[in-house]
């Protein structure tokens, strides 16, 4: 099994190649710079690096990149940095989404019968709104503000929207899942941890917490797990820490 991983030299990002490589995993990663990712991933053979921006990759070379994946995780961020936040491109995910999205279907063999994963790391800001989430009118008003005032808030709500509009529904060709984790901390190990349907707190004025390293279990869960997946499938699940 090859699982590709974007966004794999940040926090998160690499917390999910290194327990797939710890899974015995052959994973490929993009990133722009290897200088955030530890040694013991660079030397792990089962590693497969491209250096390089995702969104400078032409379309053959993303469809190289894809093709044969069992999964695709997208980590993908914005640097926290006023460039990084204000700069261009101001829809990174986005793009990165729809471009790995349409190299899957580009790849994919007409007789395949089982889609491949995409995993998309989102954000517990995001409102559902094609399940039905209903959320406070404090909140409301708060995560209307943080859009305009956050470029990468908004980025991140395409990219989910994106999923939704482009794959409904289940078919053969992508299968996908927006994990919406609620403020991130980092922990050492695992943890007990809950997943829901949809937000259980006010994300703006009662949040809870989520460890990098538990969404990184979780996604692996994903991956690995068959029924697991046929539970979040086609959804935007929450998770915290319990």
């Amino acid at each position: 099994m090859t699982i590709l991983v974007v966004g794999a030299s940040g926090a998160t990002g690499r917390l999910v190649v290194e327990k797939l490589l710890a899974e015995g995993q052959r994973v490929k990663i993009i990133v722009r710079s290897t200088e955030y990712l530890p040694n013991s991933q660079k030397q792990n053979s089962r590693l497969n690096i491209t250096q390089a921006s995702l969104l400078d990759l032409t379309d053959e070379e993303l469809q190289t990149q894809v093709k044969g994946c069992h999964a695709v995780v997208c980590c993908l961020g914005h640097n926290l940095s006023f460039k990084g936040i204000y700069g261009q491109p101001r829809r990174l995910v986005t793009n990165a989404v729809k471009r790995l999205c349409q190299a899957i279907e580009h790849t994919r063999q007409e007789n395949a019968d089982v889609p491949t994963k995409f995993i998309l790391m989102n954000s517990s800001g995001k409102q559902n709104q094609q399940a039905g989430e209903k959320i406070p009118m404090s909140q409301a008003i708060a995560i209307s503000i943080i859009r305009y005032l956050i470029p990468p808030h908004a980025d991140n709500e395409a990219a989910a929207d994106y999923l939704q509009t482009n794959y409904p529904q289940q078919q053969n060709v992508i299968e996908w899942v927006a994990v919406r984790p609620d403020t991130l901390i980092n922990e050492i190990s695992d943890s007990a941890y809950d997943i829901y349907p949809a937000p259980i707190r006010n994300v703006i004025f009662n949040a809870g917490t989520t460890s990098r390293i538990n969404v990184a279990h979780f996604m692996l869960s994903l991956i690995n797990q068959a029924e697991l997946w046929d539970r979040w499938k086609m959804q935007m699940p929450v998770i915290y820490n319990r």
